[in-house]
């Protein structure tokens, strides 16, 4: 599978928990919720964190709320990057338990200007490999979006 079929079938997957949304009525507030009763991704979170409409979400969204956790500001951006891009987006997608593509970009700026240069893709992968991937205990603040890790 390559890398951008994995990244759809994530999206296809987070479609596919959108759909299971059910509306309720929350007697508190006086209005009504949408649950939902998801199998791979949080989506109180993404819908939280994502500003996500909830009456007009589509795949579209849905690939753009992918490339959104993976680095990249929108799906075109995604599918035109190069291999070690998308390898990096999938390390990223893979290791959210321990860092956010927002938090590695501010990682990976300060190591940059620290170093007076700009590392190529190849070794940004290599980089987030040996400092994220190889390294135990390292947890992010920010919510891993994943249920089955």
């Amino acid at each position: 599978m390559t890398h951008i079929e994995f990244f759809k079938l994530q999206a296809k997957n987070l479609f596919r928990d959108y759909q299971t949304k059910k509306q309720s009525f929350d007697q508190v507030i006086g209005d009504y919720l949408y649950e939902y009763d998801p199998k791979y991704f949080d989506m109180d979170s993404i819908v939280l964190d994502f500003d996500i409409d909830e009456d007009d979400f589509s795949l579209m969204k849905a690939q753009h709320i992918i490339a959104q956790m993976t680095g990249f500001r929108k799906w075109r951006d995604m599918s035109k990057a190069s291999e070690p891009e998308l390898e990096l987006a999938k390390l990223l997608f893979d290791n959210q338990h321990k860092i956010s593509a927002e938090d590695w970009e501010m990682y990976l700026k300060g190591a940059e200007d620290d170093n007076s240069t700009t590392f190529d893709p190849d070794l940004r992968v290599e980089i987030f490999k040996q400092r994220f991937v190889n390294q135990e205990g390292h947890e992010s603040s920010f919510p891993d979006y994943r249920l089955n890790k």
